[in-house]
């Protein structure tokens, strides 16, 4: 992807708007454009366009609510001597962080670099540390899941009909929120699987659920995808010497109850599933150390159940 800094967006976008912005206002409160030059350091030509001509403002910067509360702040200080320059750069400057908090320059930003885009960036407010990195490596592990489940044949035909769902979830998580999956679910539409969104965090409860109650027992299997319930997917699963465990669907607390059975069991199996219920559709999941692991497997046993 483009590599464009946020630092960029500030200089080329936002401030521009805001120079725009402020001229018009200080020649609202009665200022010459020699006055307003002085104030904004730029040339009474330039003030001449910003008040008179049609300045190309940024409208996500332009149009929000904060923005016309800091510009109107200013100038009114500035036009009545109460605020100095000193004064106008702090609240520009606050306006700034502001916007780079998940705000309209993170919207510019992801603009201009759309690879960014549901990876949940705030590296101007928290910067390049670990816990960042690891949750960008999360997220992308979830996406190259639903690559594979996109691109892997037969996948589609084992979409359950509520949909299916892949996740992995941050070490040492302790609920959904720290479990990134597809935001609506991933289904099946005209014999493809749909991808509908990009990965986010606390996106998926039941897979979320599954893998928590994994991570009690084995703080290894982080990831799982849930697909239909069928025998010859089931058999396949066998066939490869896999550990399966069946559960019951309808009982209430479960993530509780499958921490317990793992936990007697001694072990998390590779294949979990269970035969539905009323209401309740068949529904077994594939788990791995991730859920990119988890979906390359589910798309071997899908292959694998299609040559029975």
């Amino acid at each position: 992807m483009s590599l464009r800094l946020p630092s960029e967006i500030v200089v080329e976008d936002v401030l521009p708007t805001l120079r725009a912005l402020l001229a018009r206002e200080l020649a609202a409160h009665g200022l010459t454009q020699e006055e307003v030059a002085g104030h904004l350091g730029v040339t009474q030509a330039a003030v001449s366009t910003y008040v008179s001509g049609e300045p190309e403002l940024e409208p996500h910067i332009a149009e929000h609510p904060r923005t016309e509360a800091t510009v109107e702040s200013i100038a009114a200080g500035l036009a009545s001597g109460e605020m100095d320059g000193y004064d106008a750069l702090a609240e520009v400057q606050e306006l700034v962080r502001a916007f780079e908090d998940r705000g309209p320059i993170c919207e510019l930003h992801e603009e201009a670099m759309p690879g960014l885009e549901g990876l949940g960036c705030d590296l101007c407010v928290r910067g390049a540390n670990p816990v960042l990195r690891t949750e960008r490596a999360v997220l992308d592990d979830v996406r190259e899941a639903a690559r594979v489940l996109a691109t892997s044949p037969g996948v589609a035909a084992a979409v359950p009909n509520v949909g299916t769902n892949v996740g992995t979830a941050l070490p040492d998580a302790a609920d959904v929120a720290d479990v990134a999956a597809i935001p609506g679910r991933i289904y099946e539409m005209g014999g493809s699987v749909e991808v509908p969104a990009n990965p986010e965090f606390g996106a998926s409860e039941h897979v979320a659920t599954t893998i928590l109650a994994a991570i009690a027992v084995d703080g290894e299997r982080r990831g799982a995808v849930n697909l239909a319930t069928e025998d010859t997917l089931l058999d396949a699963a066998d066939a490869r010497g896999l550990d399966r465990m069946a559960f019951e669907a309808d009982y209430e607390d479960r993530g509780e109850r499958l921490t317990e059975q793992f936990t007697e069991r001694g072990a998390v199996p590779d294949v979990l599933y269970h035969r539905g219920a009323f209401g309740i559709e068949p529904i077994t999941y594939v788990l791995g150390e991730t859920g990119a692991e988890a979906a390359r497997l589910a798309a071997e046993l899908v292959a694998d159940a299609a040559e029975q």
